[in-house]
């Protein structure tokens, strides 16, 4: 079944990259706050990034090892640094299945402070731990091979069948993102709070950014329910 292939590659192209700074398939929470938001971060602001990993990133990979046997835990986290971009914070993994985590200028810009920074890290690390890109692949995999062989039992041409099948891993790849970003947040909160952060404190940068709203096939949930699962999992710690 030709389209299966099309769609497995595309889905690769998006979710796994070889180099720094390519974009990923699903965009992390964090989003240009606003017009005049200052779009490059001060030394003073790179130095204390370099502070926030070196606390972070032994818990993370502390954690990664203990839940994903056979994984490779080696985060690599890097600064984007396209110009122009979007304030934005991503987790993607190389061409070896090595982690990167990724912030670019304008979100290094926008940190406030370094429980702010610790908590998008975690969050980010989060997604690789819980093993959200494979999971998101299967999902649009499956969702291909489900509307593109209804298309081919239907007697769709090869041009409809293509289409069905983007259709369907479009849809199977968003069908569980908020859930996957709700499991980051809980697990990004742990992992912060165990680095010695405020994760509460860190949360509140969901404040300052567009509410996504409870969109039907949208890719974040809504703000406040973020917030309120960073602070009930604080809670328990």
């Amino acid at each position: 079944m030709r389209w299966i292939g099309l769609i497995f590659v595309s889905l690769l192209a998006g979710c796994v990259t070889t180099t720094e700074g390519s974009a990923p398939q699903q965009p992390a929470p964090q989003q240009q706050t606003a017009r005049k938001a200052p779009s490059v971060p001060t030394d003073a602001q790179v130095t204390r990034f370099r502070q926030v990993i070196g606390r972070v990133e032994p818990v993370a990979e502390r954690y990664c090892r203990q839940r994903r046997k056979n994984t490779n835990c080696d985060f690599n986290i890097v600064i984007d640094r396209r110009p122009n971009q979007p304030a934005n914070a991503y987790q993607t993994l190389d061409k070896n299945g090595r982690p990167i985590l990724a912030f670019n200028l304008a979100i290094l810009a926008n940190m406030r402070n370094s429980d702010e920074i610790a908590f998008v890290l975690s969050h980010e690390a989060a997604h690789h731990i819980a093993g959200h890109i494979p999971r998101q692949r299967q999902n649009a995999t499956a969702g291909a091979i489900i509307l593109g062989g209804l298309a081919t039992l239907a007697g769709a041409g090869s041009g409809a069948v293509d289409a069905a099948a983007n259709v369907g891993a479009t849809v199977g790849a968003r069908t569980y993102s908020k859930d996957f970003e709700l499991e980051a947040d809980a697990l990004g909160t742990v992992i912060a709070r165990r680095s010695g952060y405020n994760p509460v404190r860190g949360a509140e940068f969901f404040n300052r950014i567009p509410d996504p709203g409870d969109r039907f096939l949208g890719t974040h949930p809504p703000n406040a329910e973020r917030i309120q699962t960073v602070r009930r999992v604080n809670s328990q710690l």
